[in-house]
This record gives structure tokens, sequence and C-alpha cells, in this order.
């Protein structure tokens, strides 16, 4: 199974693309699957924060050219003479789910990548919000030099996220960039050793899992809401936000840890 969907410890998911045979590149059936990952976890009221990451070497390299192509062409045929709606549980959409491209998932999510992080995998990078790497990681927006085009969001949302001429250096350019370059750029939060890379995911989530779940998740809805639109609405949104927080169970809980000198008892609700 290349998507893995584990759940270590109480309250953290990790989902890991497993297919090193093609550097974590992805065909359809893949798609499907990384796109049914990520809606178990946003379903799940229990899984609180999720780490993405990859394996020997490899975090995410996009589609599988080879086989991706074809397969959505067949598909799109398919559809097209009304034939069917999918093959084998496969949709077009699964893609840009896949990706998180204008996915509601407020829930934090963690990458920590050890490899290529290129073209789909800049995509995906653009959904999640903590970011670490090794040094031996690389970045890059690469389908232009092969006439293509990132249509799953990197055009969206990284000017959004890096300053200007970072994002049009790595949009532009098509070229490859080292973790030393990204982090520089904003696109990393961290650069730590290959051997710490799940070590020091773990400890970032932990440092999340120690809020309120309703709370950061509310953070996040507010930011990715906030962002769409002009600054009198996403103030609107802010306190609609606000008011359902502070109606929480976890509202209360919190200041009266406080008062009690004891760790809050969270409860999501």
């Amino acid at each position: 199974m290349p998507i893995h969907y584990d759940q270590p410890e109480k309250h953290l998911a990790v989902i890991r693309i497993d297919r090193p045979e093609k550097r974590n590149a992805l065909d359809l059936y893949h798609f499907r699957d990384l796109a049914a990952a990520w809606r178990r976890f946003k379903d799940d009221p229990e899984a609180w924060v999720a780490i993405v990451t990859g394996t020997d070497g490899s975090f995410f390299a996009g589609a599988d050219l080879k086989s991706y192509i074809p397969q959505v062409t067949e598909l799109q045929e398919k559809i097209a003479t009304g034939e069917v709606a999918e093959i084998d549980g496969c949709r077009l959409s699964d893609g840009t789910y896949a990706v998180l491209r204008n996915v509601r998932l407020y829930k934090p999510i963690i990458a920590a990548i050890d490899g290529p992080c290129v073209a789909g995998g800049m995509e995906l990078l653009g959904g999640v919000d903590i970011r670490l790497a090794t040094g031996r990681s690389t970045f890059g927006v690469l389908e232009p030099r092969r006439g293509l085009f990132a249509g799953g969001g990197t055009t969206v949302r990284l000017p959004r996220q890096i300053a200007f001429p970072a994002a049009m250096e790595l949009l532009l350019t098509a070229e490859a960039i080292t973790a030393e370059r990204a982090l520089a750029l904003g696109v990393l939060n961290e650069i730590v050793p290959e051997e710490e890379l799940m070590t020091a995911a773990l400890g970032w989530a932990h440092r999340i899992l120690a809020n309120a779940p309703l709370a950061v998740q509310a953070t996040k809805e507010s930011v990715l809401r906030g962002l769409a639109l002009e600054l009198d609405e996403a103030y609107k949104v802010e306190q609609e936000i606000s008011t359902r927080v502070f109606s929480s169970e976890d509202a209360r809980e919190g200041p009266r840890a406080f008062a009690e000198k004891r760790s809050p008892v969270w409860h999501g609700r």
C-alpha cells in the first residue's frame, strides 16, 4: 500500500507516501488513496494534527507522468461519453484533493520532507502549515520545464505565502533549489538532520497538541478564510469564529485549569 495512514499516538495521524521506485510520484490510483487519507483525517474528530512524509529519501514528486496522463485522459473520455463517472473509485477531483487544493481542512498539518519536493510536492506543500526538511531535500515548481502548468494551487498559494519576488523566482525559473535556499525564501520553518526528521516533526505536533484543538482549528480557519476576503469581511469572519470558540467547553476549561494551577484537559468541544 503506497499510501499509509497510521495513528501512532492519541490525536495524531501520520500519512506516509511510499512509492520510492517512482521517487514518490503518483498515478491516478495513488492520488485516489492520498485523497482518501486526507478525507479520513478530516472526518475523524479524534485526529487533531497530521504529519505527512515520504520514505527512502523521497517526499513527493507529483504525478507519475508516464501513467497518470494516460489514465486521466481515459477517465476524461469515459466521463465525456457518459460511460462512467469514475474508474475503480478514482475521480478527476482526487488529484486536487490529494494536494489539498480548495479543501476546507482546518486541522494543522506538518510536512516532514526528506528528498525531492517538486511539482505536485510543492502543490501539497502549499496546503500544509509547518514545513520541516532535511539538508538533502530539494524544492521546485518544475512544470514549465516540461511544458506543463502547476494547476494544483501553487500559482495561487505560493505568492500568498512567501514574498512576491521569492515566489516568482520559483515559479518562473522552474529550477530546483536547496533546502537552505527554501528556508531563506520562507518556504520552510526548519532544517533538521535526516535522522532527526520525524522526532522534530513529532516535537512540533506535541507543541500544537498542547493547545485546545477547537481554538487551533478555529485559528487556521480564520486565517485561510480571511486571506480570500477584503479586510472588513475578514474581521467579520474572525468575530464569528471567536464567538463560536468562546462558547465552547474548552474555553471554560482553559481558564479553570490556569486558576487551579494544573494542565488543561481538552475535549475538543
